[in-house]
């Protein structure tokens, strides 16, 4: 499979912890689907301390994997919203 676009779309959302409504990161997301993973060369600002934790609740949101060969956040399902 093909690897993901670098400079990615121009779309930014902000992706929040749906425990504590922390801001997680400021994300180039592209389509119109749901937020299932998140690649990290797509990240603009990242606002935790721990990767794939909350910096306030310190609940884990996410697991770091591959997808496609580029590095990348797998969310858990129910634990992050974005708008």
């Amino acid at each position: 499979m093909a690897k993901p676009n670098k400079k990615g779309p121009t779309k930014t959302i902000d992706i929040y912890c749906q425990n504590c409504q922390a801001q997680l990161f400021k994300y180039r997301k592209g389509g119109k689907g749901a937020l299932v993973k998140c690649f990290k060369e797509r990240i603009v600002e990242d606002f935790t301390n721990t990767p794939c934790h909350c910096p306030h609740c310190n609940k884990e949101f996410a697991r770091d994997t591959l997808v496609r060969g580029t590095p990348a956040y797998k969310f858990i399902g129910g634990k992050v919203w974005f708008k």
